[in-house]
């Protein structure tokens, strides 16, 4: 189900059975590329591998979690542009996801999470401080690399 507020669009589970592909793989989601680009950045082709056939997302998570020669300063410096990276291939190659995310125009978009405070806001979507930034307990970075790939579909 949708909820839609004045400038926010949540739209929890729409875009998990969209695949897309890049350099020779299929990836089941975004989270997959995610978790093998991860692997490929810190050089572990093996965990690179095991991602991009991962069952589902959370196998593709955990898998992401033992990437040898891990460095969280890097991975800070790399992640956004991963994730960026993920959903203009998935929502490129996919004309019903793009028609859709091109259709929320300028409004902000939000991963309203209430467990997850990097990729989300750390609210859940029924949560009124939701609505205001300023209230967020997360970075929402993957409503922000949404709003970049919207516009980088525009242009």
């Amino acid at each position: 189900q949708q909820l839609r507020k004045k400038n926010f669009i949540y739209c929890p589970g729409l875009v998990d059975h969209y695949t897309f592909e890049y350099d020779g793989n299929r990836y089941l989601t975004a989270e997959h590329f995610m978790m093998a680009e991860k692997a490929r950045l810190f050089a572990d082709e093996e965990a690179a591998l095991k991602a991009v056939s991962a069952k589902t997302p959370g196998e593709a998570k955990r898998i992401g979690r033992e990437v040898k020669g891990f460095n969280d300063e890097i991975w800070l410096q790399h992640r956004f542009d991963i994730v960026v990276k993920a959903n203009l291939l998935k929502f490129g190659q996919n004309k019903d996801l793009k028609d859709y995310l091109l259709n929320t125009g300028e409004r902000v978009l939000v991963e309203a999470s209430p467990v997850d405070s990097i990729w989300g806001v750390g609210l859940a979507a029924d949560d009124p401080l939701v609505e205001l930034p300023e209230s967020w307990q997360g970075l929402n970075l993957l409503g922000f690399a949404l709003m970049e790939v919207r516009e980088q579909l525009v242009r």
